[in-house]
């Protein structure tokens, strides 16, 4: 499903010119294949150890064996292809693992989905690693294009949610069940600092922002590049990123350096940190979805995509 504003297909159109005919980090081996369809999101489980890619097509578990030891729990995700999880067909647009191991998402659910869920989904939740959800508010009412979460001082879950329906940020300090309505933006990518839950990251036609209330206003990041998906490093030590052209950027919070090249339109990113301390980057993109541990110098390809 395209996503509701109107700086993407300009992104994408950009993406798609500057890319053309860049090969880097082909595969030497072969790789296993899955028709994942759009890959809206990517995301780490540590209290599972398993990789998920939220699409166009379900949730989907990813192999992630033949990655080094620097990635974590390789071993709990040794399933050698790609698995759909609870043989779902969501359109699952946002998504997010949050801490203890709860998945969030929203979208519109397949034909032969649980009859309980509305379309739009609203929020849902998944407490067994997507083999089911339930509602947990805004059903048939908000598309949520995208998702995260960070605990806040006092044990609760803070919920940050892009309503593409409405063209609105939305924030929940209770896990989801109640949600204020924030700023009007078209965005592509938002991401929360787990550091400081009032801050919060988006990606936009404008440039990069920042919100320090709850996403009720934002302001340029100075400085950062033409971001179009953006999420933070887990320890808090600043951004990874790739802009309008495909381009690979980190950032300390005081500087930004240039690093490898996306292959084609990017569609989703995440950061996971490795068991010794080691960012890894996962990046759907034209080669399917990759993991890097050198920001796309090298990648290693866990799954190409056939449609």
């Amino acid at each position: 499903m395209a996503k509701s504003a109107p700086f993407i297909t300009t992104g994408a159109a950009v993406l798609a010119l500057a890319l053309t005919g860049c090969a880097a980090g082909s595969p030497t081996t072969t790789v296993p294949q899955a028709a994942l369809g759009h890959v809206h999101g990517l995301g780490f489980d540590p209290d599972s150890g398993g990789t998920y890619a939220a699409t166009h097509n379900g949730v989907w578990l990813l192999p992630t064996e033949q990655l080094p030891a620097s990635y974590p729990s390789q071993e709990a995700a040794s399933i050698g292809a790609p698995r759909k999880v609870g043989g779902h067909t969501q359109d699952t647009m946002g998504f997010t693992v949050a801490d203890g191991g709860e998945l969030f998402a929203s979208g519109h659910p397949g034909p032969d989905d649980q009859e309980d869920l509305g379309d739009p989904l609203g929020l849902v939740r998944s407490t067994d690693r997507a083999n089911s959800w339930e509602t947990v508010s805004l059903a048939d009412v908000v598309d949520f294009h995208d998702l995260d979460a960070v605990p806040l001082p006092g044990g609760e879950l803070r919920v940050y949610g892009y309503d593409a329906t409405a063209g609105v940020v939305r924030v929940s300090d209770d896990g989801g069940a109640n949600w204020q309505q924030n700023a009007a933006i078209e965005l592509r990518d938002l991401a929360a600092d787990a550091a400081n839950p009032d801050r919060v990251y988006a990606t936009t036609s404008n440039g990069f922002l920042v919100s320090d209330d709850r996403g009720a206003t934002f302001d340029r990041v100075k400085g950062a590049p033409p971001l179009y998906l953006v999420d933070l490093l887990d320890d808090g030590g600043g951004f990874v990123g790739v802009d309008v052209t495909g381009q690979l950027w980190s950032s300390d919070s005081r500087s930004w350096v240039k690093h490898g090249m996306v292959e084609g339109t990017p569609e989703a990113l995440t950061s996971v940190t490795g068991d010794d301390g080691e960012h890894w980057i996962l990046i759907a993109d034209a080669r399917g979805i990759v993991a890097t541990s050198d920001f796309g110098e090298t990648v290693t390809v866990l799954t190409t995509n056939g449609g």
